[in-house]
């Protein structure tokens, strides 16, 4: 899939904005706070969820959460709109008929890098964990309903614990739900990170190849089977309700990384090492989907990289094929790209930003 058409009203800091592109990727440069980051989130919403920067849609109006905001955008030949009403959950229409953000992922699949996951591996392990469930949603877009459905049993099995009910009736339905729900979501992680796995072995690349682990965090966040989750689940109740809450699960698990003959953790590699793996999972994550033709979305990717990694990136992005939507401070980060992108120039002047020329 391709986005070749994309307008913004009243998102972020853009009244309204009008973009064309093809296959080619697309540079977008200008000063920090001019609105590039606004337009790699716009698209980021062109998938299920609450984008790369994880708002909630009264947050990304332009005039506050009593305006609303609405993206319209053609993908090959689909028209897709996503908005935000006022004190309305986000709506879907594909084609003109009300839709799913579910629907979104099997249109077209989004992969992002922000500046905010430079620290992923150093981070808390619930910022890895979303980070994978994202490597996991481009392959499985029903994932987001596996995750959804054992998330809503867990709340349920939460509110018993609380309230210290000890009939063991209802949490016996409860977990059943939890266990079936979560071994799901359990298989479709390990399956995305077989996928990565593959994806890297014997490529030809300049960034180094990453040894990931579903790692279980606090219990059996690693276990698939959900005979033993349900098992495991009942016998941690007394546990969990002096919690008063579920310590266990798929909701606690983290994701490990090595690289190198050393096996170095990621955690303790350099910033630009820690940098250049996330690109090597990024590009892994789409030359996994090749057929499915990914769009990344790569938000000032040239920081910690020197100006020969940053060619090598362009060159395996143009070799991938996927349609990649770039930002940086200027257009001079992009030189490699010269001849082979679109290139964007955003100003930001009066508190309104604008495109000065592509």
């Amino acid at each position: 899939m391709t986005l070749t058409q994309l307008h913004l009203t009243q998102f972020r800091s853009w009244a309204r904005l009008e973009i064309e592109a093809d296959r080619r990727p697309v540079a977008i440069h200008g000063p920090n706070g001019a609105g590039k980051t606004n337009i790699l989130e716009a698209i980021s919403m062109l998938s299920p969820g609450r984008g790369m920067r994880g708002a909630a849609p009264g947050d990304q109006a332009r005039k506050g959460p009593d305006v609303g905001w609405q993206i319209r955008a053609r993908i090959d030949e689909h028209e897709v709109t996503t908005r935000a009403l006022p004190g309305q959950p986000r709506e879907v229409m594909i084609d003109d008929k009300p839709s799913t953000q579910i629907a979104l992922g099997r249109l077209m699949r989004v992969i992002w890098l922000t500046p905010a996951m430079d620290r992923l591996w150093t981070d808390a392990p619930e910022q890895r964990r979303r980070f994978l469930d994202r490597l996991t949603l481009s392959f499985i877009p029903g994932h987001a309903e596996d995750a959804l459905g054992y998330d809503k049993a867990m709340r349920e099995r939460n509110r018993l614990l609380k309230d210290e009910v000890r009939d063991p009736g209802w949490y016996r339905a409860l977990e059943a739900q939890m266990a079936e729900m979560g071994a799901a979501v359990t298989r479709n992680r390990l399956d995305a990170i077989a996928r990565i796995a593959t994806a890297q072995d014997g490529a030809r690349t300049a960034f180094p190849s990453a040894s990931l682990t579903l790692l279980p965090g606090e219990g059996f966040a690693d276990d698939p089977d959900p005979d033993s989750i349900a098992a495991r689940l009942a016998a941690g109740r007394s546990r969990d309700m002096a919690a008063g809450r579920s310590l266990s699960g798929p909701h606690r698990a983290d994701l490990g990384a090595h690289w190198g003959p050393q096996a170095m953790p990621a955690a303790l590699s350099s910033t630009g090492e820690q940098k250049a793996l996330l690109l090597s999972l990024i590009l892994a994550n789409a030359r996994a989907l090749e057929g499915e033709s990914p769009v990344l979305l790569l938000d000032e990717v040239a920081a910690h990289l020197d100006a020969d990694r940053r060619a090598a990136l362009y060159d395996e992005i143009c070799a991938l094929g996927a349609q990649s939507w770039l930002t940086g401070t200027g257009p001079e980060l992009f030189e490699a790209l010269r001849g082979r992108a679109q290139f964007l120039a955003v100003a930001r002047e009066a508190e309104v930003s604008r495109i000065m020329g592509i």
